[in-house]
């Protein structure tokens, strides 16, 4: 789904849904209260969130991963592989596709091994298995199958909370008390203009989301994104020096059809322009058109990485 405009301030919609919100909160709660987690042998660390969609939790778990193995660690992704059609899978980015294993696996996958499974202890009993010293989790902050030996939580500094309502009313997944109890630290990435700091009484890191360094051979660019908030892909786009003439917003995880990519290629070259995706969406590419579209790569750059892996190394 499109991350709805009203998520952002309480209008007349919002209002309209809050019953529904309220609803979605107390669910999630006594769903997270009900079930006992169950323990692996390994650590686990949770990359998760409080807002649906955009904040930036699969560059945090790749840029975690990257620190980790710095240190000779050799962690394994887990992840629910939404939108895939196979389960308790080690993922492999020469033979699964995205349709089977969903995009974002074959993103983490470039950095350590990944497991898919929508059942989380599982899957980390598949990694275990594998030979993983330790587990991060893509997500699954509010699953409750799989005990967490270390939660953070990512929030994007510019959008913060939204409205501070719950689905469907807002982008909330949980009302922030209850998921601040459950989490370790929080992680804010860009910079904190909704003062999310002052919410928060557990430590917090701060990092940017930067572009890779990349030549710019023609400076006029379409661009697509099946994301969370495609808008922070463009404004990447625009600090990078484009001159952005085309921006196409999908669903998030869409799987594009042929037609689909044809309609953006045409469109491109009657403008005369590159056209420019992220790397989520790049992966959903057929082998035979990638050649046809430029992706923009992002890292995470911290403000004190030392600091967040002495945390990391305290609690695991």
């Amino acid at each position: 789904m499109k991350t709805p405009t009203y998520w952002k301030h309480k209008n007349f919609t919002s209002d309209l849904l809050w019953p529904l919100g309220r609803i979605y909160n107390c669910a999630t709660n006594l769903r997270i209260k009900l079930k006992s987690a169950k323990k692996v042998d390994i650590p686990v660390i949770c990359i998760g969130n409080i807002t649906a969609g955009g904040t930036g939790k699969t560059p945090v778990a790749v840029s975690i991963a990257a620190l980790l193995q710095k240190q000779g660690k050799k962690p394994f992704f887990v992840s629910r592989g939404y939108g895939g059609s196979l389960k308790n899978i080690v993922v492999n980015a020469q033979k699964h596709t995205p349709q089977q294993c969903g995009d974002e696996p074959l993103i983490l996958a470039r950095q350590a091994p990944v497991v898919v499974n929508p059942d989380r202890y599982a899957g980390a009993l598949t990694a275990a298995q594998n030979g993983a010293e330790l587990i991060i989790m893509d997500d699954g902050f509010q699953n409750p199958g799989l005990h967490k030996d270390l939660s953070f939580l990512v929030f994007d500094g510019n959008f913060g909370l939204g409205n501070g309502r719950c689905i469907p009313s807002g982008p909330l997944r949980e009302d922030l008390e209850s998921g601040l109890k459950r989490a370790d630290a929080a992680i804010i990435i860009g910079t904190d203009r909704c003062n999310l700091r002052s919410r928060f009484d557990i430590p917090c890191f701060s990092a940017q989301i930067a572009p890779a360094p990349l030549k710019i051979k023609n400076p006029h660019i379409t661009a697509f994104a099946g994301i969370g908030r495609p808008s922070k892909f463009y404004r990447s786009l625009k600090d990078c020096g484009f001159n952005l003439l085309k921006t196409h917003d999908f669903p998030d995880h869409h799987c594009y059809s042929e037609e689909e990519l044809f309609a953006l290629i045409s469109e491109a070259e009657k403008l005369g322009a590159d056209i420019y995706t992220t790397s989520k969406d790049y992966v959903k590419i057929p082998s035979e058109l990638k050649n046809r579209f430029k992706v923009l790569e992002i890292t995470i750059q911290w403000e004190d990485e030392n600091a967040l892996l002495d945390f990391i190394l305290k609690h695991i």
